[in-house]
């Protein structure tokens, strides 16, 4: 079973040693790991520093493409490797990397498709007392939503399968860690929270400039990618919402009207009837929207079949040219193995 860790980073060359030297060298099921790194668009020497630590594949973005996207093309590239199993970690030696058997484990056994770092919520000693309500409450309130066991949501430090990293497909450009727990709730993936350790801060994060930017764009990150995933549910309870709203104002005209006072009260049934159209044409967007989603759902199918088709395709080429390899030519055009000819 082969082990690819990416490390998706920009501008990490302070850091990028202390990661990969951490990254322990075997692992109980595993027989191979290796280390990729996806450098985004870096202005340092990333790229070398990465080469030097002794990084077995290093991916170069042109420009910084941000982390959503760098940690999509680093999942690609670990499944184009042959990646039995993906660990992402970051770049700045948040977390420890010797906690990597621990995320592996549960994927090993079969017990989960992906495992999450929990970094600890209140009882982390690197997260100020701010940072430590928000994770929680913010990973309960994920949780709620995607009826997941997750304790630490927005953790970027989490353990792939195979079979997951094929399915997931990040779209978004803020970050990818909530948009894959949205997918993996859509297509029943199981997921379990590993408790981890992180060490001290070495820098402010580059993904967000304040807490309140950080919050609205995982909102609408969160928002974005459950309406994607989950079209019907959403549309429904905004349309039978404002269906139900649009009643209250109905009733309080036909109330007024059987008092004979009706004429006086025709806003209350403009407003009423206006309301329950909206919630009726919501209805119907949602009834649409989940067309859509199952077309997406039959495109992913026909993408993933395509995808094992190429693998199985390239595999018999490779047993092919290997084949190929034990024979040669002779002079009187006649195959002979290389072992009879080295006779």
């Amino acid at each position: 079973m082969k082990l690819i860790v990416q490390i998706p980073c920009f501008n990490e060359a302070d850091n990028l040693r202390d990661v990969i030297d951490a990254i322990p060298q075997s692992i109980d099921g595993i027989d191979t790991i290796e280390v990729l790194v996806i450098d985004d668009g870096s202005t340092d020497n990333t790229s070398t520093i990465a080469a030097q630590a002794g990084a077995d594949y290093i991916v170069t973005n042109t420009t910084n493409k941000g982390l959503a996207r760098s940690f999509h093309i680093g999942i690609e590239a670990c499944l184009r490797h042959g990646a039995d199993i993906i660990v992402n970690i970051d770049g700045d030696n948040q977390y420890r990397a010797d906690d990597i058997p621990l995320l592996v484990k549960p994927i090993i056994n079969h017990q989960a498709d992906i495992s999450v770092g929990d970094r600890g919520g209140f009882k982390n000693p690197h997260f100020s007392l701010f940072k430590r309500y928000l994770q929680v409450l913010g990973s309960f309130i994920v949780r709620s939503i995607l009826k997941l066991d997750i304790t630490d949501a927005v953790s970027g430090f989490r353990a792939i399968s195979r079979s997951a990293a094929k399915q997931i497909n990040i779209v978004s450009e803020f970050s990818y860690t909530l948009e894959m727990l949205v997918q993996a709730s859509a297509k029943r993936m199981s997921i379990k929270s590993i408790p981890i350790h992180t060490n001290p801060k070495r820098r402010e994060s580059r993904l967000f400039k304040s807490i309140p930017q950080f919050l609205y764009l995982s909102v609408t990150t969160l928002l974005r990618m459950y309406t994607m995933y989950r079209p019907l549910r959403v549309f429904f309870s905004l349309g039978l919402i404002a269906i139900f709203i649009g009643i209250i104002p109905i009733f309080r005209f036909i109330y007024f009207y059987m008092q004979g006072s009706g004429d006086g009260h025709m806003q209350s049934l403009i407003l009423g009837s206006t309301l329950m159209t909206l919630g009726v044409i919501t209805l119907l967007v949602g009834l649409i929207a989940d067309l859509i989603n199952f077309n997406r759902k039959l495109s992913e199918k026909m993408l993933q079949q395509m995808a094992r088709f190429d693998e199985q395709l390239s595999q018999l080429n490779h047993e092919k040219y290997n084949r190929n390899l034990e024979y040669r030519v002779t002079p009187q055009g006649r195959k002979t193995r290389k072992k009879a000819c080295n006779d």
